[in-house]
């Protein structure tokens, strides 16, 4: 079994991009891992994230492996749950990270060395400029706009920037302007930027979002069967 472990760490540092794999030990706190579920306290889970809030657990798992990161002091709290199956322990993850209230997330995380070479679709903008949905104005630095004719907002993306290493994207389409092809092309667009400023873009998604899925998909970012599961306020 710990020979399996190393050649499955050694795969996955062969494999992986090195900014992708620098941004989940700078994330999670380590990466890779061997197979199994594996506990890692990390002093961000108890700082505040990109838009100023916190996100006390966070987990990457790819094939037989996840690292869950929590906040060093609830280490042990957590630990404790392994064994329950994956809805039971999403359940019980809030409290035992000391925020019972709060809500789970559980889908699928991605990334793309390569965005399709989709035509560009927006306009980098200030996140504060008027027009623009509230969910834009949680970022800090330019968002990319598609805009109609008049100069009505349709679409947007927005960058997470979690580490010098990964920024995740965030798209968004006023439903009077889906099926056009805009979030794709908007999503690949700024995934290039990304690359360009020296991070890996990567995505995530709800499992039963499909539209989101197929958003991605067309973009280049393509479903490896990562997941990504966390806890995140309400």
């Amino acid at each position: 079994m710990i020979t399996t472990g190393r050649r499955a760490v050694r795969r996955c540092r062969g494999v992986l991009d090195r900014r992708l794999h620098l941004h989940l030990v700078t994330w999670l706190g380590q990466w890779p891992a061997g197979p199994g579920w594996h506990v890692v306290g990390s002093p961000r889970r108890a700082r505040p994230a990109w838009d100023g809030r916190l996100r006390p657990a966070l987990a990457v798992s790819a094939g037989a492996s996840t690292v869950l990161s929590v906040p060093p002091d609830r280490v042990g709290e957590v630990r404790a749950l392994a064994g329950l199956p994956a809805g039971r322990l999403l359940r019980a993850l809030p409290a035992a990270v000391g925020h019972p209230g709060w809500t789970t997330h559980d889908g699928v995380f991605r990334w793309s060395l390569a965005p399709a070479p989709l035509p560009e679709a927006g306009e980098w903008t200030r996140p504060d400029d008027p027009g623009l949905p509230p969910w834009l104005h949680l970022f800090d630095r330019d968002v990319l706009v598609a805009r109609d004719a008049d100069g009505r907002y349709l679409a947007g993306v927005g960058i997470k920037r979690h580490d010098r290493y990964g920024h995740e994207l965030a798209v968004g389409t006023v439903p009077a302007a889906r099926g056009r092809g805009l979030a794709r092309r908007l999503v690949a667009q700024a995934a290039r930027r990304v690359l360009d400023e020296g991070a890996v873009p990567t995505y995530l998604h709800d499992t039963a979002n499909r539209a989101s899925a197929r958003v991605a998909e067309a973009a280049g970012f393509p479903d490896r069967g990562w997941r990504a599961y966390g806890v995140y306020p309400d």
